[in-house]
């Protein structure tokens, strides 16, 4: 999920974070379909295993996914009315004014901004729009928040930078394009209700986790998994759990 100068924190654990990661709602998605010129054709960047690109498809007639990474992009399958192409944010290979929207779903702290940003206005058809958005640490119920906090800690120096332009829900980026006014958006999170075996999965996916195991030779997600799965008490019984959904909007004019 980078493009120049690629770093790739992702195709080492492709297989658990097109399995492990959770769904953006499809309210996001029906958004972006309203603020759209047209619903013909949008450009899914920094796609990943297609976690977007699914949710698109509902709403547009044609998705264009790209992503630096083929290991993230091998983990999509097929998904109709999508096309999937190992590219750069930064360099695709659409042609100029051709989509209605350009997306970039949790992963534009990866990208070179500035290149890419000038990529949105070349392909932008004149009226389209620029949707970037993130979801920020996940927050799970009062239970559960000294076992779960214990282990965020553990591993906060194994991020790579980039992860805290997200807490930061990319405030700092100087985006181009006219703002559009995110205060209709219907959703601003993400929930899910997980048992215990999911939520653990999910932290494995991390690549804090990869990292923070390869440098140490301890995997933090073992070491914490059974504070976290005391503090749970029935791992069968799902449990509500939430992310902080940001979202930046531009249109081209």
């Amino acid at each position: 999920m980078s493009g120049a100068g690629f770093s790739d924190h992702f195709s080492a654990v492709a297989t658990q974070y097109a399995t492990a990661r959770p769904e953006y709602p499809q309210a996001l998605f029906a958004w972006i379909a309203d603020i759209a010129p047209a619903n013909g054709s949008v450009w899914d960047a920094g796609c990943g295993s297609g976690q977007a690109s699914r949710g698109l498809a509902e709403v547009f007639d044609d998705v264009f996914a790209t992503d630096p990474s083929a290991s993230q992009i091998a983990q999509a399958g097929r998904i109709d009315k999508v096309r999937f192409a190992v590219e750069p944010g930064e360099h695709c290979s659409l042609a100029d004014a051709s989509v209605d929207a350009v997306c970039v779903a949790q992963a534009l702290h990866w990208f070179d901004r500035p290149a890419f940003f000038a990529e949105c206005a070349r392909v932008l058809k004149p009226g389209g729009v620029l949707v970037a958005w993130g979801y920020q640490d996940i927050e799970v119920p009062q239970p559960l928040r000294d076992a779960v906090g214990a282990f965020a800690a553990r591993i906060r120096d194994a991020w790579p930078a980039e992860r805290f332009l997200v807490d930061r829900a990319y405030a700092d980026f100087a985006f181009p394009f006219e703002a559009i006014d995110t205060a209709t958006l219907p959703v601003r999170e993400i929930a899910v209700d997980w048992p215990l075996m999911r939520l653990l999965d999910y932290f494995s996916s991390y690549s804090a986790v990869k990292r923070y195991r390869e440098a140490r030779g301890v995997d933090p997600v073992a070491v914490h998994g059974w504070a976290i799965a005391e503090a749970w008490g029935d791992s069968s019984k799902p449990q509500r759990l939430r992310w902080p959904l940001f979202v930046h909007a531009r249109r081209k004019t």
